[in-house]
């Protein structure tokens, strides 16, 4: 039912903007050649950053088309560039608005590190170096700021890297929602692997490292005020050693991908569309937590679209699947890693999932967004 809402109220606003567009028609004669579909979108809404189709259209159409990024790996979480003749460096770079700025389990500025640290380990970087950019509304309390930069000091010593440049804007109260961070890092890939969703092949196996949705849910929940019988708190948490640990093994990791915007649902579908063929996963195989799934029902959220921080995917090779599930349980046995599926040969571009009642679903990229703001 929420979801419902939402689409229609986008809808009607989407309408009443267009209705007050009276040059939009004359747009041609402009000698605009926007290739985004503006009729139907005349403005950006929230559901272009929600991790869904609009999303991905808002990025393929309009950024990728405009700076010529076709190269495949800008498909993944880092951008991998060599920096010299033996030297390979992976970059990425994100900006984080959650609101509330602090949540159970942890908040904007333990989210900007670790997010940051996490984009370059599904590359297969080890992080390096991170710069940091505030942006900060006129009346932002001292002690809020304070403890948010306190945070992000503890979450880069406990990830490795050391933050080594940065910016500080304030912008009029009320145009800022307290305190926006955006994060660049940098980090080194010291082996010959290609990760990234050109990698993936058939018969490959697909592992999660832990239980999915908690982070969303955790959101909401502070958001809206909610109370369940447990205090469900965020799954935040760096990955690098995990991923660093699963090289070291010598697993030949394919792809790695975290769960963040769209959750496991878009995560996979990106993969499959990018490499052209077809995954299969198991309902009953997917860990999700009993609070977090009795509170996706009552809020009518499917926890597979559930945005989660501390999460992420591999695919590997079937004579590596259990080694690489046994590395994931020494970092995160209390939460239940599995392998939950395997990709198939069948050029589909398609997630299929078995239910727990055997039946088979298509599960697709939402058009628009469950949770807004969770990162």
């Amino acid at each position: 039912m929420p979801r419902i809402i939402v689409t229609v109220v986008e809808k009607q606003n989407n309408e009443k903007m267009l209705n007050n567009l009276p040059t939009l028609k004359n747009v041609k004669n402009l000698g605009l050649n926007c290739p985004l579909p503006i009729q139907k979108y005349p403005f950006v809404t929230m559901a272009h950053g929600g991790g869904g189709k609009l999303m991905h259209e808002l990025i393929d159409v309009c950024f990728r088309s405009a700076f010529d990024m076709i190269d495949p790996q800008f498909l993944h979480d880092s951008a991998v560039f060599s920096c010299g003749k033996n030297t390979r460096m992976a970059m990425t770079t994100d900006s984080y608005v959650v609101n509330p700025v602090e949540f159970p389990g942890g908040d904007i500025g333990t989210l900007a590190v670790y997010g940051t640290v996490n984009d370059l380990s599904m590359a297969g970087a080890r992080p390096m170096y991170l710069s940091v950019g505030f942006i900060l509304e006129e009346g932002l309390p001292m002690e809020l700021l304070w403890r948010i930069v306190v945070s992000m000091a503890s979450a880069c010593a406990a990830s490795g890297v050391k933050i080594i440049t940065g910016d500080t804007k304030v912008v009029n109260k009320g145009k800022g929602d307290l305190i926006f961070i955006n994060t660049t890092g940098i980090g080194f890939l010291e082996h010959g692997l290609n990760i990234g969703p050109y990698g993936v092949q058939p018969g490959d196996q697909i592992l999660v490292n832990g239980d999915i949705g908690r982070h969303g849910i955790a959101i909401m929940a502070k958001r809206e005020g909610l109370e369940f019988e447990s205090i469900i708190k965020s799954d935040l948490a760096p990955l690098h050693r995990c991923v660093e640990n699963l090289i070291d093994a010598g697993i030949q990791v394919h792809c790695l991908r975290d769960l963040t915007r769209g959750g496991m649902a878009s995560a996979l579908n990106e993969i499959a569309s990018a490499g052209k063929f077809t995954i299969h996963v198991e309902e009953a195989l997917i860990p999700v937590r009993e609070d977090v799934k009795g509170a996706c029902e009552l809020l009518g959220f499917d926890p597979l679209y559930v945005a989660c921080e501390g999460r992420f995917i591999a695919f590997v090779p079937p004579k590596d699947a259990q080694e690489a599930l046994e590395i994931f349980m020494a970092h995160f046995k209390n939460d239940h890693p599995a392998i939950i599926g395997d990709v198939r040969s069948q050029p589909q571009c398609l997630v299929v999932m078995k239910s727990v009642i055997g039946t088979e679903r298509i599960v697709d990229l939402l058009t628009g967004q469950q949770l807004p703001r969770i990162c």
